[in-house]
């Protein structure tokens, strides 16, 4: 059984070890006949059905909330096939950056992962990227208040920050979340812990507000989000479509 970003959702582990082998399989394979790397490295990620995976002592978290795709991590999972025809110029740019090759346009990106894996792949996008942005940009817009009226800095501003945009401050946002996701408390939030309570809190806000509100905070998010991929020098001319 799939979900609808295109992962196993039962099935045994043998199974599911299988399935990622297909996809590794088809890789190595496509890498062989020549292919060039962007496009063997997207057709696998649009072959692979694990949404989470323990691999040399790491957990790998692909899917988040159930729905939102991580391709970067997987490509991170995925990068090391690659090393006889990617450059190291090239990893970092894809790792760090999200950049592809040129010639992979929007269009392209979508066809090679597959709808349902661009489904996934746009929920973390806003749920996620886009929403990181907006919290920032948020967070600034407070800070720069601050100062104005010759007021100290305080790290306090990021919990104003976020009670203005969902309602409570980070701390009681953090507890709820713990105890939606059965996290203790005293536990250390891993990374992947930490993306799934930025999806949380994206679908909390789409609840909280009505549309308007809601896209007037999106397009924030996304404006912050190319401000900062230009000051990057980041060109991601195959995402360009998702921050309208």
């Amino acid at each position: 059984m799939t979900s609808p970003g295109g992962f196993a959702q039962a099935g045994s582990t043998a199974e599911l070890a299988e399935q990622a082998s297909e996809s590794l399989l088809h890789l190595r394979e496509a890498l062989r006949s020549g292919t060039p790397w962007h496009q063997a490295l997207l057709q696998s990620v649009g072959l692979w059905t694990l949404p989470q995976e323990h691999f040399q002592d790491r957990d790998y978290q692909y899917l988040i909330g159930g729905e939102a795709f991580d391709w970067l991590l997987l490509a991170e999972r995925l990068c090391p096939e690659l090393d006889a025809v990617m450059t190291e110029e090239e990893k970092e740019k894809l790792l760090f950056k999200g950049q592809l090759p040129g010639e992979v346009t929007l269009e392209v990106f979508r066809d090679l992962l597959g709808t349902n894996k661009y489904r996934g792949y746009l929920n973390y996008w806003y749920g996620v990227v886009v929403e990181e942005a907006l919290q920032l940009s948020v967070e600034e817009e407070f800070r720069k208040r601050q100062i104005a009226r010759c007021y100290p800095d305080s790290e306090d501003l990021v919990e104003d920050a976020y009670n203005h945009i969902y309602g409570e401050n980070r701390s009681e946002l953090l507890a709820e979340f713990r105890t939606h996701a059965s996290i203790p408390q005293r536990r250390d939030l891993s990374l992947s812990d930490l993306k799934e309570f930025t999806y949380w809190l994206h679908k909390r806000r789409l609840d909280m507000w009505d549309p308007a509100r809601v896209a007037s905070d999106t397009r924030k998010g996304a404006q912050k989000l190319r401000q900062l991929e230009q000051d990057s020098g980041a060109n991601r001319d195959w995402a360009s479509g998702e921050t309208e």
